[in-house]
């Protein structure tokens, strides 16, 4: 059995500016890492392969794709008791993709839980 191929190469060669145009696109009019890919017919896994290119060779900073996450601050409560000391200060805590939470010491365990998964979701 014989299997011929016609058409164009499928292998794209994109440039650092391409690629940082594509990437920096995430978020724009709340565009998804997979309606981007889908618009310029690139795999999702490369957007973020080229995004991790991009921070290393110093083209992306780091804080460039954060996010910002809507939060009821009626919600934050900070459990204190008589006999409970005051809180020690801020907590930083590395989450996946990059991302980090900064949260008081004395915050709701309730409350951090719900932030974290806000975070990861969005």
């Amino acid at each position: 059995m014989r299997v011929e191929i016609l058409g164009q190469e499928r292998r794209r060669r994109w440039g650092d500016e391409q690629k940082l145009d594509i990437v920096m696109s995430v978020g724009v009019s709340g565009a998804t890492v997979t309606e981007v890919a889908h618009r310029h017919d690139v795999t999702r896994q490369q957007i973020y392969t080229w995004r991790s290119e991009l921070k290393k060779k110093g083209l992306l900073s780091p804080s460039s794709n954060a996010v910002f996450v809507p939060l009821d601050m009626n919600a934050v409560e900070i459990e204190r008791g008589e006999d409970r000391q005051e809180p020690s200060g801020m907590i930083e805590l590395r989450l996946s993709r990059g991302r980090s939470l900064c949260f008081d010491s004395g915050v709701n365990a309730a409350t951090l839980t719900r932030l974290i998964q806000a975070v990861e979701a969005a």
